[in-house]
């Protein structure tokens, strides 16, 4: 009777499928432990920690490379001009703070009380986001903006 070669095929087999799986493994965990986490929502407060009462928006908010700036208003007796200059002094400190810029903002959110200040508000609004700034939308609020400001912006920027 001739010998069998079988069980020296099997254990052949086994010992070339280790030797192919074992780098399989390995390149696995090794893709595993390099993998970016997944992003986390952070809230920036002002001063570095949450206020006593739970308010009822975060002014300033990151998720991932992504920061989201709340409207921001002026209110104080002025001109669109002067509104208009503060809020975005106000945004680049709060972009600046969560470790963005005004370069950097991809969307932007502005908001007059009257729509007859647009071109007012577009000569100070020229030029502070950079050479390429994002995309905007600007609407006349219905019924004005809370408060006393003539114009309230928001934003959308990566860090």
């Amino acid at each position: 009777m001739k010998k069998s070669t079988r069980r020296k095929f099997l254990t052949q087999t086994s010992v070339a499928a280790a030797a192919v799986a074992l780098p399989a493994t390995a390149s696995a965990q090794s893709r595993a432990a390099t993998q970016p986490t997944a992003p986390t929502k952070k809230v920036h407060w002002s001063g570095g920690k949450p206020p006593e009462k739970t308010p009822l928006f975060s002014g300033v908010v990151s998720y991932g490379n992504l920061v989201f700036i709340a409207g921001i208003g002026a209110h104080f007796e002025g001109d669109i001009k002067a509104h208009t200059k503060h809020v975005l002094d106000e945004m680049q400190k709060a972009l600046e703070s969560a470790g963005s810029s005004m370069e950097k903002v991809l969307k932007v959110n502005v908001y007059l009380n009257d729509l007859k200040d647009y071109a007012g508000m577009n000569e100070v609004f020229l030029g502070r986001f950079g050479p390429e700034p994002g995309v905007r939308t600007t609407i006349a609020a219905a019924g004005g903006i809370p408060g006393n400001s003539l114009v309230e912006i928001d934003c959308i920027a990566c860090i």
